[in-house]
């Protein structure tokens, strides 16, 4: 039987599970959301790892066995999770193929502590692409200015990555700009375009978060939507006639991803991030109660490029309240990495 938020697929969204357990599939529970929620994709990231070690019994035996391990701290906690990444790539790679890899994704980050490091970055995400061997993974990067070096040359050389901790449209524009130059690089050489996919993760609950109390009420929980859908019409843009001549040779366009779209302000709807920005060629990661509660009372309908004049407008009276979008992207950017650094010095310590 499916659920309310299945609607979502016959409108050419794509909704992925912002979480990755060990209980999620040894018990079938993943399988069961793919059949009836019409999860296409999943993500994780260290926060999220960090939660399931805390509270997934699974974990606890193979925790204190890798202590064992003449590994490093970080190399432990890749062993442990490792497994659980091939896992969910196996069980989405029927979707996978028979989608003729559109969908079935799923995100494996790599260390914050190489967010500022171009090189390194290159040379362990490659690492992991090998080691985690499965041609549906996705190398989760962040889109600081080394990052987005990162991510040009890991898809000139062919790696699927989900660019992460966008919060601003200049940082997306210049992750598309990034994504087209390297396709252009492997196309210029005469190597397959085809099966290469991308998306760039843009975090909006914690863009009204940060600015909301700095806003009258009328342009309050409003920021958020506004900045999304502007971005969209602007994708519209890059990925049409100017994507054409990839796309012809089998290029795929960059969707937008919207993360973090679980509801920070409980004084709001707690769908609000996925009700108003479902339109196509878009993905929707959304945490486990986000999906519960759109499944109790969301509504499916187009609403992504409805109302953009608006959304223009408000995004013009915000800039008049005195607040920068871009540099409050750049902020915020620094705050998620900030974020995902310590949970992943978390994850580290549990592996001492």
């Amino acid at each position: 039987m499916t659920t309310k938020i299945f609607e979502i697929k016959k409108l050419d969204q794509k909704i992925w599970l912002d979480n990755l357990t060990r209980e999620l599939i040894i018990s079938g529970t993943l399988n069961k959301m793919i059949e009836n929620d019409g999860i296409c994709g999943i993500t994780s990231n260290p926060t999220i790892f960090h939660k399931a070690f805390e509270s997934d019994h699974n974990y606890k035996e193979d925790l204190q066995k890798i202590k064992l391990e003449p590994l490093g701290f970080e190399h432990r906690y890749e062993s442990l999770v490792i497994p659980d990444i091939q896992s969910a790539c196996d069980i989405f790679m029927p979707m996978y193929k028979s989608s003729n890899k559109e969908d079935g994704y799923v995100s494996f980050e790599l260390s914050p502590y190489l967010a500022h490091d171009t090189e390194n970055s290159i040379l362990n995400a490659k690492r992991l692409w090998k080691t985690i061997n499965k041609e549906n993974l996705m190398i989760k990067v962040p889109a600081t200015n080394e990052g987005i070096k990162a991510f040009e040359v890991l898809i000139s050389e062919g790696i699927n990555v989900n660019i992460t901790l966008l919060f601003s449209l200049p940082q997306v524009i210049n992750t598309w700009n990034a994504y087209i130059r390297g396709l252009k690089t492997r196309y210029n050489k005469g190597l397959p375009i085809d099966s290469i996919k991308a998306v760039a993760s843009f975090f909006l609950s914690r863009i009204d978060n940060a600015i909301d109390t700095n806003l009258p009420a009328n342009l309050q929980g409003k920021a958020a939507i506004s900045l999304a859908k502007t971005a969209y019409s602007k994708y519209l843009e890059i990925f049409g006639k100017e994507f054409k001549k990839l796309k012809d040779a089998g290029a795929r366009p960059q969707y937008l991803l919207w993360a973090s779209t679980g509801t920070k302000n409980p004084a709001y709807s707690d769908v609000l991030y996925v009700e108003e920005l479902i339109g196509p060629e878009t993905i929707n990661t959304v945490p486990y109660a986000t999906l519960e509660a759109f499944n109790d009372h969301g509504n499916s309908r187009l609403t992504l490029t409805k109302n953009l004049e608006e959304a223009e407008y408000i995004l013009e009276q915000i800039k008049i309240s005195g607040i920068n979008m871009e540099a409050l992207g750049q902020s915020l950017q620094i705050d998620g990495l900030k974020i995902f650094t310590e949970s992943f010095d978390k994850l580290i310590n549990l592996m001492k």
